[in-house]
């Protein structure tokens, strides 16, 4: 059942909705192993109860990677604010095949029901008296450009960085990453990889092999996901940490647990976008923690509307590790 924290039904009476469409438009094509992105859609939920305050919420997919469809989305937001009164319903079974769309209404009534001022989790951190580590992301590209990227974070203060791989020849990759340890050592700078599930399994446990000489904090989704069987020999062999993203999309509440303990990953990665929200994140949290697994949360493109709202959630967690 699901249950919004510190809200309830009397706060939420003679409610109306709205969405608003919306293109973001990348300042440079962002590359990835489903090639390049250079615009994408969100949708933002305006929820306004009877005295006029307002909260937003961002519903954001990716095509091709989100399990909704391009074809029935919009409708689906529609329908959503149409019937904002049955916002329970709608949140407890409704948009499970609708994750990004249960986010953006979650994250629309958390801010309505505090007063409409985007701060839905009012922390230290809301105040500007904490932070969060978060690691630097470096994007797809050519070689000199992507070391470019990683030059720029390292100046900026970052001392976990996150590389994208799957998108050049893996062996210019492996020159890069043998230039970044050679200057920086894993206690200076934590390294992260992101494969986006470009390797093949017969290709796999090798590139694990050689990506492992240089110190690597983690790599995610190193093979397609829907592959059980496979990811779980990989996770039971690997020579460094695997960490679940793409893997978690889609899954039913019914089979997450099944998952993990197919799988047995050493790391889970929450983006709320994707998974459902944040109470679904939670969800996933909990059985990861029941299991001894490692998580960290991270956005997944969206605007500064979702992105505020998931570190202002991130940092409710105390997970001391740095964040996506």
């Amino acid at each position: 059942m699901y249950t919004l924290p510190a809200i309830t039904k009397s706060q939420l009476t003679g409610l109306k909705a709205r969405f608003v469409k919306h293109e973001l438009v990348f300042k440079k094509p962002s590359g990835t192993s489903r090639g390049v992105l250079t615009t994408k859609p969100v949708w933002y939920i305006v929820i306004e109860d009877g005295n006029g305050t307002t909260g937003i919420g961002e519903c954001s997919p990716i095509w091709g990677l989100s399990v909704e469809e391009p074809d029935t989305y919009e409708a689906k937001v529609k329908e959503v604010c149409e019937g904002i009164s049955q916002y329970p319903f709608w949140l407890d079974s409704m948009l499970q095949h609708y994750p990004s769309i249960r986010f953006g209404l979650e994250m629309a009534l958390l801010d309505l029901m505090n007063k409409g001022k985007r701060i839905l989790y009012p922390t230290p951190f809301t105040e500007g008296a904490d932070s969060i580590l978060i690691n630097g992301l470096i994007w797809m590209g050519q070689k000199e450009a992507m070391l470019t990227q990683i030059e720029d974070k390292l100046a900026q203060g970052f001392h976990c960085v996150k590389m994208k791989i799957g998108a050049i020849y893996f062996e210019a990759e492996l020159s890069l990453l043998k230039a970044i340890r050679e200057r920086f050592n894993a206690h200076e700078v934590e390294l992260r990889v992101d494969a986006n599930g470009a390797f093949s399994v017969a290709d796999a446990p090798d590139k694990l092999a050689k990506l492992a000489q240089f110190d690597l904090h983690s790599i995610e989704q190193p093979i397609k996901a829907g592959q059980w069987d496979e990811m779980a020999k990989l996770c039971a062999t690997t020579p460094l940490p695997i960490a679940l993203d793409e893997e978690l999309i889609g899954v039913d509440e019914a089979q997450q647990a099944d998952l993990l303990d197919a799988i047995k990953p050493q790391y889970i990665i929450l983006k709320p976008s994707l998974v459902g929200g944040f109470a679904a994140s939670e969800a996933w949290i909990k059985l990861a923690a029941e299991r001894k697994i490692a998580w960290w949360a991270t956005s997944a493109l969206e605007s500064n509307i979702g992105l505020n709202a998931i570190a202002q959630w991130t940092y409710t967690l105390n997970n001391p590790m740095p964040q996506g």
